[in-house]
């Protein structure tokens, strides 16, 4: 398997495994869609508390005891958050480079870049490095070190 499919098949994954638990947006936070990933949690959350606050009792309501009025639409939205996943993925792996700010996972791309600091990888996205919080060229922030 292609490391592009095999990235597709693991946001459908984690987009399935945070579906059956109720944490719709899973699948685009590991595709790195923070915005797509927080609107589709507010999204189903909001829901779900609207439907059961308007179709059960919110006071004894479990998820056992909630109506098909209310399940129905969030297992609907959970299911369309997969599939938008899917398609999020398979877009950002189709377009050029391997999607913006993504590295490219063709057997001719450039190896990772590794932090001058700590040496583990760098993302491409950010300017810093996000496991030591020094910056992409080596150099550290000396006026945030001296603070006191």
């Amino acid at each position: 398997m292609a490391d592009t499919e095999r990235r597709v098949v693991v946001a459908v994954i984690v987009s399935v495994v945070g579906a059956t638990i109720g944490v719709a947006g899973a699948g685009h936070a590991y595709l790195r869609e923070w915005g797509r990933a927080f609107a589709w949690f507010s999204f189903v959350l909001g829901s779900g508390l609207v439907l059961t606050a308007t179709f059960a009792d919110p006071a004894t309501a479990t998820p056992s005891t909630l109506p098909l009025r209310v399940t129905a639409p969030l297992v609907l939205f959970l299911t369309l958050n997969t599939i938008d996943a899917y398609y999020v993925a398979r877009r950002s792996e189709a377009s050029t480079g391997g999607g913006a700010g993504r590295r490219a996972t063709t057997g001719d791309a450039d190896p990772a870049v590794s932090c001058p600091s700590c040496g583990r990888e760098l993302d491409p996205e950010l300017s810093f490095c996000p496991w030591c919080a020094g910056s992409r060229d080596g150099e550290r922030d000396e006026t945030r070190d001296g603070r006191p």
